[in-house]
């Protein structure tokens, strides 16, 4: 098991590294597309020198991709040109590792601009990830026992209606609704378990992780139903009633079990791409997080910042396919981990 996570973590790196190549010759293989995506249409010639010294635009793809791995495992200097570093030493910023990048428009490292940002996504997703994986399980298991029921057609039909409207539409109308016309919950705010505690924190988090719950239940309780159902018609499962197990140990022991790794394949995914930060979301409920933040780089032509979240967002999904792979040996015995 050791050897197969080493080897798993070292291709995650390798594809990492991949991924951030393929980022930079799409984000930076213009140079003049480049500057302007740093500082805008109204950008001087004066400031398109200066950006192009400064994060080494002027350079081949390749040497930036270079320096930019580099600068997350030793760290690196801004600007990237050294005349500029020693002609203009008090403009010199040190970028400790591991260093994404330093951010023009808000002259601050990436890495710093992104800090604050990340507990708040993660918070969000968390949050959502559990109800959402919770109810849409239990909800397709259910389901499944009651095939062709009413309660079958209800859960299964509810779930696709619920999952049908926008995403910003069902964050408004809680939005509006249930905190700001009713007053069942507090105003939507992320408030940090050191500050306002767990409870506190969670009751902050509650609406815009409802909105992702709606979201991304139906397909859970789909898949759970196709795939209970599917279980349920295999001769070990029969040789299990037929033994006279109780119906708990079967539909626990067996039936979920094996239907449980396409499960914990979707989860691992949505998980990674929710930890990235949810934009819809955040926006609605102005929460600054990952979402909220790659939004606001995008509108006010932030370069670096959006090529950090990128960067970020593929390393969830990577470590993401390896715990999911990692998961596998755990659910299903048959899983060769060698």
């Amino acid at each position: 098991m050791f050897a197969y996570v080493v080897r798993r973590l070292l291709i995650g790196i390798a594809m990492l590294i991949v991924m951030t190549l393929i980022t930079f010759v799409l984000f930076l293989n213009n140079k003049e597309a480049a500057v302007l995506a740093s500082c805008g249409k109204n950008c001087t010639p004066a400031q398109k020198v200066e950006i192009a010294k400064t994060f080494g635009y002027d350079q081949p793809v390749v040497v930036q991709w270079g320096k930019f791995l580099k600068g997350v495992v030793v760290g690196r200097e801004f600007p990237d040109d050294p005349a500029l570093r020693k002609s203009s030493p008090q403009l010199v910023t040190q970028c400790p590792p591991p260093c994404l990048g330093y951010s023009y428009k808000s002259a601050a490292l990436v890495r710093d601009v992104m800090k604050d940002t990340i507990p708040v996504s993660v918070s969000v997703a968390s949050v959502a990830f559990v109800i959402w994986l919770v109810l849409g399980v239990l909800l397709g298991i259910i389901a499944a026992l009651n095939r062709g029921t009413w309660v079958d057609k209800i859960i299964v039909g509810s779930t696709l209606v619920i999952f049908a409207f926008p995403t910003f539409f069902i964050g408004l109308l809680l939005y509006i609704f249930i905190a700001l016309k009713f007053g069942w919950v507090p105003i939507p705010a992320y408030i940090s378990i050191a500050d306002g505690g767990i409870f506190n924190w969670f009751m902050g988090l509650l609406l815009p992780a409802i909105t992702l719950v709606v979201f991304y239940m139906a397909g859970y309780v789909r898949m759970t139903r196709a795939f209970v159902l599917e279980t349920s018609t295999e001769d070990y499962i029969r040789t299990a009633k037929a033994k006279g197990l109780p119906a708990r140990t079967v539909i626990g022991k067996h039936t979920f079990r094996a239907a449980l790794t396409p499960i914990v394949t979707m989860a691992g995914m949505d998980l990674a791409l929710v930890l990235g930060g949810a934009p819809i979301t955040e926006s609605v409920f102005n929460f600054n997080g990952l979402g909220k933040l790659a939004v606001e780089a995008s509108t006010q032509y932030d370069l670096p910042i959006n090529i950090g979240i990128v960067v970020l967002l593929s390393a969830f999904v990577i470590l993401a396919n390896i715990v999911v792979d990692i998961a596998y040996a755990f659910i299903d015995p048959r899983v060769s981990v060698k």
